[in-house]
């Protein structure tokens, strides 16, 4: 399914307790999505990302492609959100695309990411955009859990 496509929520996330509230709704309301994943499988990439984001994503982009993310990209995304359809590396969807989930079990591990976010200030770098600011790094997870949570009815 082209996901570019598909109809979607519009949706805008100010903190991680509005993340997690949203996340919980939909778990409690057995929400469906109108992409490709499931809720469970949404829930739990966030939580994975999530963590990726404080211990380390386990890969990087070519040279190129970080010089270009880094210079032209980063502050149109942080400014204008995420849109739908961004293909992974191979290596980087082994790290971050999980197996069907549980949605609730992918709700906990969401609550543990979250939870870490909100009292660690360490941030790793970002495969595309290298070192962000702490600020930066929230902005940027806000806007990836819009995305995908976008996709939830």
């Amino acid at each position: 399914m082209d996901t570019a496509t598909v109809p979607r929520r519009k949706i805008s996330y100010a903190t991680y307790d509005e993340v997690l509230s949203d996340a919980e709704r939909a778990v409690r309301e057995k929400a469906q999505t109108t992409g490709n994943w499931s809720l469970g499988r949404i829930l739990e990439h966030l939580a994975i990302a999530n963590e990726k984001t404080l211990d380390g994503f386990g890969f990087q982009a070519p040279f190129p492609v970080r010089v270009v993310a880094r210079t032209f990209l980063k502050n149109r995304l942080l400014k204008n959100g995420l849109k739908p359809g961004f293909k992974l590396p191979r290596r980087g969807e082994k790290l971050l695309v999980p197996d069907e989930t549980d949605a609730d079990a992918a709700l906990e591990h969401l609550r543990r990411s979250i939870q870490r976010l909100q009292t660690e200030t360490k941030r790793s770098p970002h495969p595309f955009f290298g070192s962000l600011t702490l600020d930066e790094s929230n902005r940027l997870n806000l806007l990836h859990a819009e995305l995908h949570m976008s996709f939830v009815k």
